[in-house]
């Protein structure tokens, strides 16, 4: 290890390029995808209404256009900035603020376009880079036996880094996680320099740990997840300082008390809306098979390093998940086994301290916390730095054979990215949509319609779904929402009508109503469009 040497000439140029390209494929086709459910909440929030004013103005059974969704789906001035943060404290107050106060600043002065709101995630992507560059130099200064590796391991980062697919699916979505993970990155560099300076000059020692203190502050106002973060962060300060309650792990505390204190306010919205917080995140208690759950884990970490928009129903996936979760395994070990402890305890708390409180819960209690990838970033962030430390010093192993082992699992880890980049840039929906991952195929079959009508109440997810396909209908497409599956007055003027998958009992009385007959035209996981259709064949009737 000693006599490692910086990177050479080939490896600095392979770094340059895979960061032009990583930069290249977050910016291109920022549209292509479909606008789903929860993108359409961030641009409610822009908007500054709510959800109950959406159901009084729109969901009242009235025919209405596509235009109409409009206004609830960009700034105006009717709202204001103070509409937005009030719309979040009601009725999402497990979503912290910060992301949507920039994106609503963002969308005023550029516009509202998906394009436009989705380029901000894109740009706040492109801080991941620097971010993770100086947190390698920071993390690999802690041992005198790695120490030499600082610098390679810093620009295989970025490289990694830059072909993730994880990393491209959030930095193309109008939700707050890219944010999310630069603000992981700029709060534990932030950590390590404070540790590493500690017995410098008492000014600056204040000055690294309030620098410390405001990256936790805006990490926690961009997720709640953040505490988690701060909690692994917490056992490595205690843990390096051999559990004594020494001059450092006091910084760290007030620090870090000052951070906590600094979120109070959001703190205490959350219990003043406790309610609505609960019933807001009452989808992850959905009760899933054991054997369903470890495949999906395995499934995420595969995702790392490459993502085709495969499922487990795809036979693809039960070869590939196995060589990464061994290859990911190997990365640890090594880590744990070739650096200092303050490398290896830092990476191995990142990743396990933020995993478990998802993971655990839903083995005992069940539920799907842990399947939504997004909730573990921080965890992906700690297995990404266990494998740069990995290929950065195998890169520069003395073995000319392990060299050329280790550059062809490099090139192979490279090659899985620049693919799953290809395959992303193409597609019109990704597995990261979730329940409006089929609206792209729902909307082809009602824009063939002539003159169609599309009905739905505002359940489940058919709310968010709405507003997603008003992104991908024609405007020839017409809409008919309601509350609380009463039955709509439906006009005979369409040629063809669809139901946005109605409760069994809501669409049997609609046939009831009407005489009419209903049948399956889309189906997926998540809902199922249903077509009317008059036995009669004279139009449509009206109600009994």
């Amino acid at each position: 290890m000693r006599h490692l040497k910086l990177a050479p000439n080939k490896l600095r140029f392979l770094i340059v390029v895979l960061l032009m390209l990583g930069v290249f494929f977050r910016f291109f086709n920022l549209d292509g995808k479909v606008y789903w459910h929860d993108e359409t909440f961030t641009s409610l929030r822009i908007s500054g209404y709510t959800e109950n004013e959406v159901r009084q103005q729109i969901f009242n059974g009235r025919i209405i256009t596509k235009e109409s969704f409009a206004k609830f789906q960009s700034p105006n001035m009717e709202k204001g900035l103070i509409n937005t943060i009030m719309s979040l404290e009601t009725e999402d107050p497990h979503h912290a603020p910060l992301y949507y106060v920039i994106a609503r600043f963002w969308v005023e002065i550029f516009g509202n376009s998906v394009t436009v709101i989705r380029s901000l995630s894109a740009f706040i992507s492109l801080l991941i880079f620097p971010s993770i560059y100086w947190l390698c130099r920071e993390l690999f200064k802690e041992s005198v036996w790695v120490s030499e590796i600082a610098m390679p391991a810093a620009g295989v980062a970025i490289a990694i880094m830059a072909i993730s697919p994880i990393h491209l699916v959030y930095a193309q979505e109008a939700r707050e996680y890219i944010l999310w993970i630069v603000t992981i990155l700029l709060c534990s560099a932030s950590l390590l320099r404070a540790l590493r300076l500690e017995s410098k000059h008492k000014v600056l020692r204040i000055l690294t740990w309030g620098i410390y203190a405001v990256t936790l502050i805006l990490s926690l106002y961009t997720s709640l997840l953040s505490g988690f973060v701060a909690i692994a962060h917490g056992i490595y300060v205690i843990a390096t300082a051999k559990f004594r309650f020494n001059r450092t792990v006091k910084a760290y505390l007030l620090a870090s008390l000052a951070g906590f204190l600094a979120f109070t306010p959001w703190v205490l919205v959350m219990i003043d809306n406790f309610l609505q917080f609960d019933s807001s995140t009452t989808w992850t208690k959905t009760q899933f098979p054991l054997e369903i759950l470890i495949k999906s884990w395995l499934l995420q970490l595969s995702r790392i390093f490459l993502d085709l928009n495969f499922g487990f129903e795809n036979p693809f996936s039960y070869l590939i998940t196995p060589i990464f979760l061994i290859f990911i395994g190997y990365s640890i070990y090594f880590l744990c086994r070739t650096t200092n402890y303050k490398v290896w305890l830092f990476i191995v708390t990142l990743i396990v301290i933020p995993a478990l409180p998802l993971v655990l819960p839903d083995l005992i209690f069940g539920g799907i916390r842990s399947l939504s990838e997004r909730y573990l970033l921080a965890s992906y962030l700690g297995i990404q730095l266990a494998v740069t430390y990995l290929l950065a010093t195998q890169l520069h192993n003395k073995s000319l054979v392990s060299r050329r082992i280790w550059q062809t699992i490099m090139g192979l880890v490279i090659i899985c990215g620049l693919v799953s980049y290809g395959v992303n840039s193409q597609a019109e929906t990704w597995w990261s949509k979730v329940v409006s991952y089929g609206n792209p195929q729902v909307a082809k079959i009602i824009n063939q319609a002539a003159h169609p009508l599309l009905i739905s109440d505002d359940s489940g997810i058919n709310y968010g779904n709405v507003f997603s396909l008003s992104y991908l209908l024609q405007p020839k497409v017409q809409f008919q929402l309601v509350k609380d599956h009463s039955i709509p007055n439906i006009p005979d003027e369409f040629t063809d009508i669809f139901l946005l998958d109605p409760s069994d009992i809501w669409r049997k009385e609609i046939e009831t109503n009407y005489k009419y007959k209903t049948f399956v035209v889309y189906s997926d996981n998540n809902y199922l469009l249903w077509k009317v259709e008059n036995p009669h064949g004279d139009g449509f009737l009206k109600k009994m």
